[in-house]
Formats: structure tokens, C-alpha cells, sequence
């Protein structure tokens, strides 16, 4: 469980962004970057010299029990450096290293010397070796690869709203379906049954996109990227969309036998409804559910339960994680006499002079037992909170500034 706070603008979305842009990287930078165009990157833009200031991407992780270090860095053009570790018992055993061109391959890889030249010809300066590893099944990119391409899901306004995603989760296993209405009627929202049907017309959420898409298309591209959605241009989006059409999901409420369409729920009502196909996967699977806001319209008890499905052993028995981002204070503190997030599951994002995010822990300033979290966060002792003057907003009010 991680909890991720901060002033807005401070950088919380960057960080599952970065997450975001690492998993596409793995799968698609073989497959899908051209050889001949720069890499889809997004450059820090606050100092100058950014274009030839390298991007570095690191993450730690386990599968099936074995921990790995995975990371690399680049630029516009080239993959200037990556790496694997696995520390199967404790101790660093290296997968490979990559210095631009150069590929050194750890005295344990089992592959035969011929596949592993094969995989270094193959291996272009914008994609990464891992992307290629898994393409020629060499079999050390299994497990890292499948933590980016399957053990990671992102919560956020496109994907996630989709009804095709929640007809295909009702779809993948039986009670699928009576497990989401379950969740609905806990959340007290006077929901009391589903109702799914094809749709011939384009859904109000497409239209939407469409829309949102032809205002800002970069802006749309990083938030579908977080959702998996890889959106360049109008047909990538056009593909999304034909998928949109297909399914419309309305709901029955206590009392009425007419059922509402998304449109007219209440946009709580809605941010539960997206958030439970993924997170019932991620439980049943034991991934990863990155949630970008994760208060967005909910109630703060109606989202200290979510929180609490992924610490109860009898709903996350294959120990999936959940990280989020949020502004929600009440959490840091008791709901029901139960503390809802541990000590060393806050965490904080905020700027330093130069403009850039830096991330710390609530466990660095080592609080003492008993200590009113929520109130000190809110007073600035932690930082990661805005500085808001009154007599600055009655001043720039007025127009006097």
C-alpha cells in the first residue's frame, strides 16, 4: 500500500506517469517506435539544456517471489544505458548490462552464445533489449517483462470509464458479475442491479474523447497512455473508440424499473464503477492498481474500504498492491477507530527550488506515536502542501496585484 500526497502541480501524476511511460517502453519500443523517429519521451522543461539531459527510469519488483532491480536510461535518439539484476538468493546476479552499444550478458544466462549475439544484432539504438529479449523468447525477459506488461494497471478517466472493460470483466469468470452489483450495493449508492446491452450508436464517453483528443492531443496521449491506451493520432484513437461502441452499461435502482445510463449517475457513482473492475483484477491476480486520485468524487469512507479490500487477507490473498495518489487528509488519521494507512505507506511529492518533484516519506521525520498526522501534514510540518496567503487571493481579487 502506498499513499502518495501533494501540493497540486506538485508532480503526483508524473509519478505514475514515469511508471506509465517504463511499461510502454518495455512492450512497445521494439514493436511499435520507429527506427527513424525520436523516442516518445517527455523532457524535463524547467532548466535549460533539457533535450540533451538523459531520462532515467529504475524500478524494483518481484515475481514469483524473486526481487529485480530494472532499469535504463535515454535520450531523444538512443538507449544510452539499461540493466537487470535478479537476487534470487540475496545476492545480485546480473542479467545483462548495456552501455549504448556495448551488451554484456552475466555468467548465469542460460541462453547459448549464438542467441544472445542474435539478440544483440537485433537490438536498435531506441528500443530497449528487453522489448527485443521477449520478441526472440530468450528466457530471462519473462518474468521482468510480464511484471510491466501484465502485473501493472492504471486507473484513469478513459480505459477504466469504458463499459467494453467492464463487460469483459463480467465476462472473464463466472460471479464476475454479481461481484461488481455486491460492490455496488456496499457503497450504499441505491444501486441494486446492472444491466449491459450492445450499443449501436457512439457512447457519450467516446464522443467525449473525441472531443477532449482534438483540444489538447499530447494532454489526451499521456492520460490514455496511464489507462494502456497507446493514442498517437486519429486512428489509434478511431480503434479505441470502435471498441467504445460496443457495450452500454446501465444501472437499476431501489424502487424504479426504468435503468439509468452512465451519463445520469452522479460522478461518485461512476468513479466507483470504474474503479471496481481493476481492482477486483488486481486482487485476483496479485498485481499492481496505480489510481490517480484516488478521491475523486468519492466519499472519504467509501475509499478507506477500497483501501481496506487490499489489506484484508481474505479479499487480497495473492498480495496485491495498491498505489495512489490523493488530497484526501482524512486518511492519514482514524475512520472507525481503524487507522486506514500505516506510517510507512505515506508518502509525499514536492518541488525543490529548481522546479523538480522530489519524493520522501512520512517515515523520515519519524512521527511519534499517537501524533495528529493529518493535522500536522495540513500545517506544513511535512511540506507537500501549497503556500496560500489569504491576502494574496484578496489581493489578485481586487487586481491589486
Amino acid at each position: 500500500m502506498t499513499a502518495v500526497y501533494g501540493a497540486n502541480a506538485s508532480g503526483k501524476s508524473n509519478l505514475l506517469d514515469g511508471l506509465a511511460f517504463m511499461r510502454t517502453a518495455v512492450r512497445d519500443s521494439f514493436r511499435r517506435w520507429d527506427a527513424h523517429e525520436r523516442i516518445p519521451r517527455r523532457r524535463f522543461r524547467l532548466t535549460g539544456g533539457a533535450a540533451d539531459t538523459p531520462s532515467v527510469f529504475v524500478a524494483e519488483f518481484q515475481v514469483d517471489g524473486v526481487p529485480y532491480t530494472y532499469g535504463f536510461s535515454l535520450d531523444d535518439r538512443q538507449v544510452l544505458e539499461e540493466w537487470l539484476y535478479s537476487y534470487p538468493e540475496k545476492r545480485r546476479r546480473i542479467m545483462f548490462d548495456r552501455d549504448r552499444g556495448e551488451i554484456r550478458f552475466g555468467s548465469k544466462i542460460s541462453e547459448s552464445s549464438a542467441k544472445l549475439d542474435v539478440l544483440k544484432d537485433m537490438t536498435r539504438e531506441n528500443a530497449l533489449l528487453l522489448s527485443v529479449a521477449v520478441q526472440l523468447n530468450v528466457g530471462f525477459a519473462d518474468r521482468p517483462y510480464s511484471f510491466f506488461s501484465e502485473a501493472l494497471s492504471f486507473s484513469g478517466p478513459f480505459r477504466d470509464d469504458s463499459p467494453q472493460l467492464l463487460n469483459a470483466f463480467i465476462e472473464r469468470g463466472e460471479g464476475n458479475r454479481r461481484r461488481v452489483v455486491d460492490l455496488l450495493r456496499a457503497a450504499d449508492l441505491g444501486i441494486t442491479d446492472l444491466v449491459v446491452e450492445r450499443a449501436r450508436a457512439e457512447s457519450a464517453l467516446a464522443r467525449s474523447m473525441r472531443q477532449e483528443f482534438e483540444n489538447d492531443p499530447e494532454s489526451f496521449a499521456r492520460s490514455a497512455a496511464r489507462a494502456g491506451l497507446d493514442v498517437k493520432n486519429l486512428e489509434d484513437l478511431d480503434l479505441v473508440l470502435a471498441e467504445l461502441q460496443d457495450f452500454r452499461v446501465k444501472t437499476m435502482h431501489v424502487g424504479g424499473e426504468v435503468p439509468f445510463d452512465l451519463s445520469d449517475e452522479s460522478h461518485g457513482t461512476r468513479s466507483w464503477l470504474r474503479l471496481i473492475p481493476t481492482a477486483l483484477e488486481a486482487l485476483d491476480h496479485g498485481s499492481v492498481l496505480l489510481v490517480d486520485e484516488i478521491d475523486s468524487s468519492l466519499h472519504p469512507l467509501l475509499t478507506a474500504r477500497l483501501i481496506g479490500l487490499f489489506r484484508d487477507e481474505r479479499t487480497n490473498p495473492r498480495s496485491a498492491q495498491l498505489i495512489f495518489t490523493t488530497h484526501d487528509t482524512s486518511l492519514l488519521g482514524t475512520m472507525l477507530n481503524d487507522e486506514v494507512l500505516k506510517r510507512d505507506e505515506v508518502w509525499f511529492v514536492s518541488k525543490n527550488d529548481a522546479g523538480a518533484s522530489e519524493l520522501y516519506a512520512l517515515s523520515d521525520f519519524r512521527p511519534r506515536s499517537g501524533e495528529n498526522t493529518e493535522r500536522r501534514y495540513l500545517k506544513g510540518s511535512y511540506g507537500a502542501v501549497p503556500l496560500l496567503d489569504h491576502q494574496n487571493f484578496v489581493a489578485a481579487a481586487r487586481g491589486e496585484r
